[in-house]
């Protein structure tokens, strides 16, 4: 099968769209099929190129000139490739493929990794939808897009290609306890409850240290919060992190605080290396954790129940060690290998139609 895949960058930023994406056209090419992407490049072509997968220029930056060249180039991706599946992973790409199509006769899947743009609705100008939880393909259905051509295929992570080996990575040395989060820095991934939480655990718990680990547009306005307050000595911004898990490793809590969050992948890195883990009950979070068998779950934009859940776990080392266990409960499934089979059967339905 010939499969290209459509992004807007291949950058090594920690942005799950990507990742998920890498991880896909790596494994499809380890598993013997021809895969290319198209994005406006990055850090990620090394890896791709390691492992067989072709990289096609394409800038779909939404102005009026660079989207009419990319039109030209995109007809000419496809005149080379000649792929039997188009898979597009952001809005634009999505776009290109359904207009341009031409008379190439490949088959248009794409990939809802958020929900947070009303617009991701044109997602469903492909024949399929692929959703990365149950609450996304809920509230996708709600807004338009046909269950029947919607599946549901939840992230996995186990195995990527851009992770060490877990008996390959070291525990960061951190202060201890260590609450830890790996996320982007932006007012989504609720770092401004967080730290607000962090103040209230730290009161009780002087020698607590918080470690946020990841990068983004809001990090300034953070770090102004962190130095503000009272604890601002603990509180470490460690940026992005290419082996994010030798910090979670060493966490004595990870926390994600997201106020919207469709299927992370880092909740799937944390239940790999045995993390207790605290996030909130929003969209595919509680899918994540079993329903909150795999973790703690408390509401989102509320620091005070974030700290007092926080302040338990670090009272209780027994209740740390089960949740521990508990995050490695049920993780056999959660592998890259699995995720590309159920992706790849979508891929064989659709062309079986044609």
């Amino acid at each position: 099968m010939r499969i290209l895949h459509i992004l807007n960058h291949i950058k090594e930023t920690g942005n799950g769209i990507v990742n998920v994406a890498i991880d896909v056209a790596c494994e499809q090419a380890k598993a013997g099929h021809e895969v290319g992407i198209a994005s406006a490049g990055g850090a990620y072509e090394t890896l791709l190129s390691r492992y067989g997968v072709t990289h096609f220029e394409l800038d779909q930056t939404r102005k009026p000139l660079h989207l009419l060249k990319a039109a030209r180039r995109y007809r000419g991706i496809i005149a080379e490739f000649q792929p039997d599946i188009v898979h597009g992973h952001m809005m634009t790409g999505v776009v290109l493929a359904r207009f341009l199509r031409g008379s190439a006769k490949y088959k248009l899947v794409s990939h809802i990794h958020n929900v947070y743009q009303r617009s991701s609705v044109v997602m469903g100008l492909a024949e399929r939808v692929i959703s990365v939880s149950d609450a996304v393909a809920t509230s996708m259905s709600k807004r338009g897009i046909p269950m029947g051509k919607m599946p549901v295929i939840k992230n996995r992570t186990l195995g990527s290609p851009r992770l060490p080996a877990i008996e390959t990575c070291t525990p960061k040395a951190l202060e201890h306890p260590a609450i830890v989060t790996v996320a982007g820095m932006n007012r989504r991934k609720g770092i401004t409850e967080l730290i607000s939480a962090f103040e209230q655990v730290a009161k009780g718990c002087p020698q607590a240290h918080l470690y946020l680990v990841g990068d983004g547009p809001d990090r300034q306005m953070f770090e102004t919060q962190a130095a503000a307050s009272s604890v601002a000595d603990r509180i470490h911004f460690e940026g992005f992190q290419k082996n994010p898990q030798a910090y979670m490793m060493a966490a004595d809590v990870f926390v994600l605080a997201s106020h919207r969050e469709s299927f992370p992948l880092v909740l799937m890195e944390a239940r790999q290396v045995g993390c207790p883990i605290v996030a909130t009950s929003v969209d595919g979070v509680p899918e994540a954790l079993d329903y909150g068998k795999a973790g703690v779950l408390v509401p989102p934009k509320n620091a005070i129940a974030l700290a007092d859940q926080i302040e338990m776990l670090l009272a209780s080392p027994s209740e740390q060690d089960r949740l521990r266990r508990a995050a490695q409960q049920n993780i056999e499934d959660l592998t890259l290998t699995t995720m590309v089979e159920k992706i790849t059967a979508v891929y064989h339905q659709l062309l079986k139609r044609s």
